[in-house]
Order: C-alpha cells, then sequence, then structure tokens
C-alpha cells in the first residue's frame, strides 16, 4: 500500500477525549476515530490490526475443536426472559421495539441465543461435546464509557461456548481452552496473568479472568509468588495467600478475556437438555469463553508503546513493513516497494514531505519494521532496516533485503 493513497491522517496533538495513552496514541496515529461516546470507527490501519487478532484466535480455537459460526444482535425479548437476566443484565441491554410493538434487546452476550439454537439441534449424548465460537460486534449500555477501545458501547467479541454431557467433561475442556487462551494472549504479546474472579450476571461457579498488569487497568487484583491470583473482589480483606499464606500482592489489571464454568445455570431454565445412554433425560453442561478484541488491541498498545509512538508486536503489526523514502532515486525505491510487496504487507511512504515529518509518523504509527532508503543508503546499495522495538538501526545490502 502506497502511503499517498492511504486513508491516513495523523496528528501531533494529544486528544481532548484521551484520557490513557491507548487512546491517544491509536486516535493521533489514524487507527480510530471517535463518533460518539464509548463509539469508534476502526479505519483501515486499525481494521488491518483487528484483523490480525481474530485470525490469531481464530487458528488457536480451530486447533481445539472449535466452529465458527453468526449468530443474530437482534435478541427476542423473550429469550431473556426465560433466563431471567432481561431486567437484571449488568450492565443494561440496549433495548427497542419494532414497528409491531415487538421488544428486543441489542446482543451484549449470547448465552440465551446459543442455547435456544443448541436445544432445537442436540438431543442425544451422542451429539456432545461440541464448541461453537462467534467473532462479532456486542452492545453494551455502559453508564460510563472511558479508556479509549478499554471501555465501549459497541464492541468486537469473540465469545465461544462449549456443551459437554457431564461436568468432569466440561472442567477438561475448561483446562484446554485456558492453554489456548494463554497462546492467544502470547502471540499477541501480552502476558497475562489468570485469576479467580466474580461470574457477574453471566453466571457460573467457576470463573477466571485474564488480566494485563498496567496502570491504566480499571481492575485491582491480587496475586502471590506460588502461583495464586484473584481480582480483588473476591478475596476483599484477605492479606495472605488463601493456597500458601503468603503475602498477597496487589497490581491494577486491564482484564482481556474471561471464563466461565456456567454448568447447567441455562440448561435448566432453558430446557437444553440430552438422553443419555439409558435414555434419561439429562441436562446440558455449558461452558463460555470470552475475548474483548478491540480492547485486547488497545491493550497491546498499553504495554508496547514508548514516548514516541505506538511499538506493535509483529503478529499484530498492521503491516509487517514500513518502507520509507527519504532522498535520492525515487525509482530505487519503487522498485525495492515491489519486490517486498511479493512476499511481505508493505506501507510504502512515497509523499513529498520532509525526512523528519516522515520519520516522527513512522515512530507514531508503530510498524514492526522499517525499511529507509535515502540517497547515502543507495549509494552504498544498501537500505537502513531498524525494528520499531530497538533503537539501533543497521544497514543491509540490497540482495539480502
Amino acid at each position: 500500500m502506497k502511503e499517498s493513497k492511504l486513508f491516513l491522517k495523523t496528528s501531533k496533538e494529544k486528544p481532548k477525549e484521551a484520557d490513557n495513552i491507548s487512546a491517544e496514541f491509536l486516535i493521533r496515529a489514524g487507527y480510530i476515530d471517535k463518533l460518539a461516546a464509548g463509539v469508534y470507527t476502526f479505519l483501515p490501519l486499525g481494521l488491518r490490526v483487528l484483523r490480525k487478532i481474530e485470525n490469531i484466535i481464530r487458528k488457536e480455537l480451530d486447533k481445539i475443536g472449535g466452529e465458527e459460526i453468526l449468530m443474530p444482535v437482534l435478541h427476542p425479548k423473550v429469550l431473556w426472559e426465560e433466563s431471567g437476566r432481561w431486567e437484571k443484565i449488568d450492565p443494561p441491554l440496549f433495548k427497542l421495539k419494532d414497528r409491531h410493538n415487538r421488544e428486543y434487546g441489542l446482543g451484549s452476550t449470547h448465552e440465551e441465543v446459543i442455547s435456544d439454537l443448541v436445544r432445537k439441534r442436540v438431543d442425544s449424548y451422542k451429539g456432545l461435546p461440541f464448541v461453537l465460537y462467534q467473532i462479532q460486534n456486542k452492545f453494551r449500555n455502559e453508564m460510563r464509557s472511558t479508556g479509549g477501545l478499554l471501555r465501549t458501547r459497541e464492541f468486537l467479541m469473540k465469545d465461544a461456548y462449549s456443551f459437554h454431557a457431564d461436568k468432569k467433561d466440561l472442567e477438561s475442556y475448561y483446562e484446554e481452552m485456558t492453554k489456548t487462551y494463554h497462546q492467544i494472549f502470547n502471540k499477541m504479546g501480552l502476558n497475562v496473568i489468570q485469576v479467580e474472579a466474580s461470574s457477574g450476571t453471566i453466571g457460573g461457579k467457576v470463573s477466571h479472568e485474564f488480566m494485563v498488569l498496567s496502570e491504566t487497568g480499571e481492575d485491582n487484583i491480587v496475586v502471590c509468588e506460588c502461583g495464586f491470583g484473584s481480582n480483588e473482589e473476591v478475596t476483599i480483606g484477605d492479606k495472605n495467600c488463601p493456597k500458601c499464606q503468603g503475602i498477597i500482592k496487589k497490581d491494577k489489571a486491564i482484564e482481556v478475556g474471561h471464563t466461565f464454568q456456567l454448568g447447567d445455570k441455562y440448561s435448566k431454565v432453558m430446557k437444553v437438555v440430552y438422553r443419555d445412554k439409558e435414555g434419561k433425560e439429562k441436562f446440558v453442561q455449558m461452558g463460555c469463553y470470552g475475548i474483548g478484541l478491540g480492547r485486547a488491541m488497545a491493550t497491546v498498545v498499553e504495554v508496547h508503546h514508548d514516548d514516541k509512538g505506538i511499538i506493535w508486536p509483529e503478529s499484530v503489526s498492521p503491516y509487517l513493513i514500513h518502507l520509507i523514502h527519504l532522498s535520492g532515486d525515487k525509482k530505487k525505491a519503487d522498485e525495492i516497494y515491489e519486490k517486498l510487496s511479493q512476499k511481505y504487507d508493505v506501507l510504502y511512504d512515497d509523499r513529498d514531505i520532509s525526512a523528519g515529518e516522515k520519520l516522527a509518523e513512522a515512530d507514531l504509527i508503530g510498524i514492526a519494521k522499517r525499511v529507509v532508503v535515502s540517497e547515502k543508503t543507495i549509494k552504498e546499495n544498501k537500505v537502513e532496516l531498524k525494528l520499531r522495538s530497538e533503537k539501533e538501526a543497521k544497514l543491509i545490502s540490497l540482495d539480502k533485503i
């Protein structure tokens, strides 16, 4: 992609609405645009990052048997009344009526919809277990939207649901999903801590959050050297670790994922049943597993940045290479762009602006690798290569680029 053709406008000034680093840099660098409180447009660069995150998630979920579906955003009131959550879900649903005066909610989560889907299609133990997931927009009627993409009213989410014949099988798969979550976040460049958590209005007796330590975080967690971790709301007042009695440490963190062993919470009230080998009717055991993609994207920025801008890990960088022509024969830079583009994702800064502006903007945008072509390097038959995560650049010959 040539930068002269890219729909991009960066800014040197900190936006008034940016109350953290990720909001500031994502807006300034042209990744997102604020439409309203908690509602953002993902611009071309931002959407590319989002798609990279989607692909990481899909690849890892597919490895453990996940099958992708896409459920409706518009949910009939009757389903939420079945579960008893029409008035109780927190944050509340966005609610609306159609022209026939029928009530609907905009989906904030999909336990009711997935339960309705499965009860119509599973009637025997032979159909269990299985896992369905989607990546779809969610809507939450937040009272307070802050932190750019960290707390929004409309957001892209991966929610997966597993279905099992018994609690033992649910627990086994829950552990497999836990390992997968660690792999997903590690590939994004996020070091997560798994902590015990409250199930809130989603439900279930077992729940864990996946936290990234950050001063921006709205959650307070307690951790111990033995590996124990918990959201502070679960262990209020405790000074010692409940597992080893060691001293626990408090930290601020951002929640990037949440998993739940729902058990039969929804299958009981919505009659999601199957018949076992003896023909007895039993309730399906369910698990639920969520990741907010926009929040994950913002968290990567919170963790990976410097005073100049974003430092994208290679796995989620919008482009792998930022090719920059500074001076000299532009034809040579064009040739390099054509060759690199045959194998890699390349953003080529071909614009007629000053070298200083180009380099400053490249730091702000934060693409993983930078290749600089200048009159000086071309005379030596070389280009300058610099990783965004490193301070020093190095010269490499054109035949090795």
